[in-house]
């Protein structure tokens, strides 16, 4: 019994300890080089240069069309973002991950999933990023953003998603 006793007290102060309130100042956001650990950010505010920034302030995705990885003005509107994002941040790294909807094959998905995680990549070189921050994949049709079968679904997936490494 008095083992039991002792566990509940330690239960209850660890609980404790677990709940007092964090200003934000330890939480260690961020990406690999994003310059996290200086204190005193907001609750709900990103720490610059981390992933959280990077959506919140430019973001994170383009879109493509049915069967396309070229660049709409749309998509050059966010690359140009991202772009001015990154020479802020020289020290971020980011992975472009070319994605599709549901539709055609494994093998032409993955294909054209590259491609477009790669015309991403070489817009935000020709502006100034240095490939050697920039890395490429492609889920293909395996991470769908949208679960769902229909041609709003289908529009959300074929994306290429910017992500602080």
């Amino acid at each position: 019994m008095r083992y039991s006793t002792l566990s509940l007290v330690m239960l209850t102060a660890l609980l404790a300890a677990c709940s007092s309130s964090d200003t934000g100042a330890n939480t260690g956001a961020g990406g690999a080089g994003s310059g996290a650990g200086a204190g005193g950010y907001a609750a709900g505010q990103a720490v610059p240069g981390s992933e959280e920034d990077l959506v919140q302030t430019v973001g994170d995705r383009v879109f493509f069309a049915t069967d396309r990885s070229t660049l709409d003005d749309a998509a050059r509107t966010t690359l140009d973002r991202q772009s001015a994002w990154l020479q802020r941040f020289p020290t971020v790294n980011v992975m472009i991950a070319g994605n599709c909807d549901e539709r055609g094959t494994e093998e032409y998905n993955l294909a054209l999933g590259q491609r477009r995680a790669t015309a991403d990549a070489d817009y935000l070189a020709a502006h100034g990023i240095s490939a050697s921050r920039l890395q490429v994949i492609s889920y293909g049709k395996n991470r769908p953003t949208d679960p769902g079968s229909s041609p709003e679904a289908w529009a959300k997936n074929r994306n290429a998603i910017t992500a602080v490494r």
